[in-house]
């Protein structure tokens, strides 16, 4: 399936990379919600983190972490979080996103929809167990 990424992947547009390896690249954000907010993907167009193999997920992890680690290092944040949705882009990433601790990020955008009761919350629960 053909994306933006697969095009930034081809080089068939521009993109700001910042890290490549045989299985990986990551590149800023053209629409950061920071400076810095980089896009780490896979180069195997997998549509959802649970169609991307073992393996390779948890070497991508590792790689979000030394970018985090690297981060911090280099650019004027306190943190860096991460944020992994999949339904803007159809191609797994993770967001790495830099972040100061005086910005207030406690709350995120997300819709919340929550439990009519205790009763209901427990049978979630029990669903998941």
């Amino acid at each position: 399936m053909e994306t933006i990424f697969t095009k930034i992947i081809k080089r068939e547009i521009p993109a700001s990379i910042v890290y490549e390896d045989e299985e990986s690249i990551a590149f800023l954000d053209i629409n950061p919600v920071s400076k810095g907010h980089t896009l780490l993907i896979t180069k195997e167009p997998y549509k959802w983190m649970t169609d991307v193999p073992e393996e390779l997920i948890a070497r991508m992890f590792i790689k979000t972490k030394k970018m985090m680690e690297h981060m911090k290092k280099q650019l004027p944040c306190d943190f860096v979080q991460i944020g992994i949705v999949g339904n803007e882009v159809p191609h797994f990433h993770i967001h790495l996103i830099p972040r100061k601790l005086d910005e207030g990020v406690t709350q995120t955008n997300r819709p919340h929809d929550p439990y009519e009761s205790k009763e209901e919350m427990e049978m979630y629960a029990q669903k998941l167990k």
